[in-house]
């Protein structure tokens, strides 16, 4: 169930990389509490950078939100260090996975813990609620993360996140490069942490029709804008959103 409060809401906001690179312009939308809200468009449409705004990994890339705000559970987190929002419950995980190669599956998730100071009873409950969701994370709990495949490293990525107790998730292109059972496996516990835990997420995907399978609203992106909108279920009727990914629509 959804409530009406946004617990993410961007304004307006415009970014520039390098002080003179504008990568989105005038980009607003917003993720209910409980909601799985997607980002759709074409490799440079703007969709990371609206993540990395939103965590304000942004500046560890050079880049500024130099209009518009970002307001996180009813405060305005514009310019909070990611950190402090990771603390806070917003946590990103990033494209390409960036699991810490020469540690342990295992270590690789407790390090996601290092957000919150927690009582080492449960840590380990938190652990094991990670592995109730990845099985295979727990078999395979004693390899170097650099020798898993790409879809154990994306659930390492994702189970890490929940290992700092993330009451929204942002989430980058999680099905980049993974085969298609993966996928499927992926976005079935996505809906899971949504449905029994109440987790948001924000995710940013080029698989039109999966994304829009498991997410409630959705935003197209094009050019670092937001040129259309609507429910899942409306979007999926729509017969012109790939051609946002293949470059065919008239400007």
């Amino acid at each position: 169930m959804t409530t009406e409060i946004p617990i993410l809401q961007i304004d307006g906001i415009e970014v520039l990389y390098e002080h003179s690179i504008l990568a989105i312009r005038n980009v607003s939308l917003s993720v209910k509490k409980g909601q799985i809200v997607v980002l759709l468009g074409a490799n440079g449409a703007g969709k990371s950078t609206t993540l990395k705004a939103a965590s304000n990994l942004v500046r560890a890339e050079r880049g500024e939100v130099v209009r518009g705000r970002i307001v996180y559970r009813g405060q305005e987190v514009t310019r909070s260090a990611p950190h402090l929002l990771a603390q806070d419950g917003l946590v990103q995980v990033l494209e390409g996975r960036h699991c810490f190669g020469q540690l342990t599956v295992e270590e690789n998730l407790l390090a996601g813990a290092l957000a919150h100071k927690v009582p080492r009873r449960q840590l380990l409950a938190d652990l094991e609620s990670v592995y109730a969701h990845f099985p295979r994370l727990k078999l395979r709990r004693k390899s170097l993360a650099g020798y898993t495949s790409g879809g154990e490293q994306q659930m390492i990525a994702i189970g890490r996140a929940l290992m700092a107790r993330p009451q929204l998730v942002l989430l980058d292109e999680p099905s980049m490069g993974l085969a298609p059972q993966i996928v499927e496996e992926i976005f079935e516990i996505i809906r899971q942490l949504n449905q029994r835990e109440g987790t948001s997420f924000l995710i940013a995907e080029q698989n039109i029709g999966l994304a829009l399978r498991y997410a409630q609203y959705g935003y197209v992106l094009e050019n670092g804008r937001v040129v259309s909108e609507g429910s899942a279920g409306q979007l999926a009727t729509r017969g012109d959103l790939e051609d946002f990914y293949l470059g065919a629509r008239a400007g």
